[in-house]
Protein backbone atom coordinates (compact mmCIF):
# COMPACT_ATOMS: atom_id res chain seq x y z
CA UNK A 1 0.00 0.00 0.00
CA UNK A 2 1.06 3.65 -0.88
CA UNK A 3 1.95 6.08 1.73
CA UNK A 4 0.29 9.44 0.49
CA UNK A 5 2.27 12.47 1.38
CA UNK A 6 -0.24 14.94 3.23
CA UNK A 7 2.14 16.77 4.93
CA UNK A 8 5.23 18.58 5.12
CA UNK A 9 6.37 16.40 8.04
CA UNK A 10 5.61 13.21 6.06
CA UNK A 11 9.06 14.22 3.95
CA UNK A 12 12.11 11.92 5.33
CA UNK A 13 14.05 15.50 3.86
CA UNK A 14 12.06 17.73 6.29
CA UNK A 15 12.91 14.91 9.27
CA UNK A 16 16.29 15.09 8.40
CA UNK A 17 16.33 18.94 8.80
CA UNK A 18 15.00 18.95 11.65
CA UNK A 19 17.83 16.45 13.13
CA UNK A 20 20.03 18.70 12.44
CA UNK A 21 18.88 21.56 13.76
CA UNK A 22 18.43 19.50 17.30
CA UNK A 23 22.48 18.54 16.17
CA UNK A 24 23.16 22.31 16.16
CA UNK A 25 21.35 23.40 19.33
CA UNK A 26 23.08 20.30 21.45
CA UNK A 27 26.63 21.56 19.64
CA UNK A 28 26.17 25.31 20.37
CA UNK A 29 25.04 24.64 24.20
CA UNK A 30 28.94 24.44 24.99
CA UNK A 31 30.11 27.19 22.80
CA UNK A 32 31.34 30.37 24.79
CA UNK A 33 28.85 32.94 25.98
CA UNK A 34 30.63 35.79 23.56
CA UNK A 35 29.42 33.66 20.75
CA UNK A 36 25.87 34.19 21.46
CA UNK A 37 25.35 36.55 18.50
CA UNK A 38 28.10 35.40 16.50
CA UNK A 39 28.23 31.93 15.42
CA UNK A 40 25.70 30.60 17.71
CA UNK A 41 22.93 32.81 16.56
CA UNK A 42 24.14 32.19 12.89
CA UNK A 43 24.46 28.55 13.23
CA UNK A 44 20.87 28.11 14.59
CA UNK A 45 18.98 30.83 12.14
CA UNK A 46 21.34 28.31 9.03
CA UNK A 47 19.65 25.11 10.85
CA UNK A 48 16.60 26.51 11.29
CA UNK A 49 15.87 27.83 7.88
CA UNK A 50 16.78 24.04 6.18
CA UNK A 51 13.26 22.67 7.14
CA UNK A 52 11.32 26.34 7.33
CA UNK A 53 12.44 26.75 3.97
CA UNK A 54 11.21 22.80 2.76
CA UNK A 55 8.01 23.26 4.71
CA UNK A 56 7.06 26.30 3.26
CA UNK A 57 7.91 25.66 -0.89
CA UNK A 58 6.14 22.45 0.39
CA UNK A 59 2.89 24.93 0.92
CA UNK A 60 3.36 27.00 -2.33
CA UNK A 61 2.10 24.26 -4.57
CA UNK A 62 3.93 25.39 -7.83
CA UNK A 63 7.01 23.08 -8.76
CA UNK A 64 8.97 26.35 -9.56
CA UNK A 65 8.31 28.06 -6.33
CA UNK A 66 8.94 25.13 -4.66
CA UNK A 67 12.52 24.38 -6.17
CA UNK A 68 13.43 27.72 -5.53
CA UNK A 69 12.30 27.22 -1.40
CA UNK A 70 14.73 24.06 -2.24
CA UNK A 71 17.70 26.23 -3.70
CA UNK A 72 17.65 28.62 -0.67
CA UNK A 73 17.96 25.05 1.74
CA UNK A 74 21.34 24.08 -0.40
CA UNK A 75 22.81 27.93 0.54
CA UNK A 76 21.39 27.15 4.29
CA UNK A 77 23.28 23.95 3.76
CA UNK A 78 26.52 25.59 2.63
CA UNK A 79 26.32 28.43 5.01
CA UNK A 80 25.92 25.84 7.65
CA UNK A 81 29.24 23.58 7.09
CA UNK A 82 31.07 27.02 6.52
CA UNK A 83 29.94 27.92 10.06
CA UNK A 84 31.23 24.35 11.52
CA UNK A 85 34.59 24.79 10.08
CA UNK A 86 35.29 28.08 11.71
CA UNK A 87 33.79 26.79 15.24
CA UNK A 88 36.31 23.64 14.47
CA UNK A 89 38.98 26.29 13.76
CA UNK A 90 38.38 28.12 16.55
CA UNK A 91 38.44 24.92 18.96
CA UNK A 92 34.72 24.96 19.83
CA UNK A 93 33.76 21.37 18.63
CA UNK A 94 35.54 18.19 17.99
CA UNK A 95 36.84 17.46 14.64
CA UNK A 96 34.86 13.84 14.84
CA UNK A 97 31.95 16.05 15.85
CA UNK A 98 33.04 18.31 12.55
CA UNK A 99 32.20 15.09 10.53
CA UNK A 100 29.16 13.47 11.88
CA UNK A 101 27.12 16.72 10.93
CA UNK A 102 28.83 17.15 8.01
CA UNK A 103 27.59 14.05 7.05
CA UNK A 104 24.20 14.59 8.29
CA UNK A 105 24.31 18.20 6.07
CA UNK A 106 25.45 16.26 3.05
CA UNK A 107 22.83 13.87 3.35
CA UNK A 108 20.12 16.26 3.19
CA UNK A 109 21.89 18.20 0.18
CA UNK A 110 21.76 15.29 -1.56
CA UNK A 111 17.90 14.59 -0.62
CA UNK A 112 17.48 18.43 -1.99
CA UNK A 113 19.10 17.82 -5.12
CA UNK A 114 17.24 14.83 -5.89
CA UNK A 115 13.87 16.46 -5.00
CA UNK A 116 14.84 19.50 -7.27
CA UNK A 117 15.38 17.08 -10.08
CA UNK A 118 12.20 15.45 -9.90
CA UNK A 119 9.99 18.72 -9.73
Amino acid sequence: MENKIKSFRDLDIWNKGIEIVKDVYKITESFPNHETYGLISQMRRASVSMPSNIAEGFRRFHNKEYKQYLYVVLGSCAELETQITISKELGYIEKNIEGEIFEKIDHLCRMTSNLIKKL
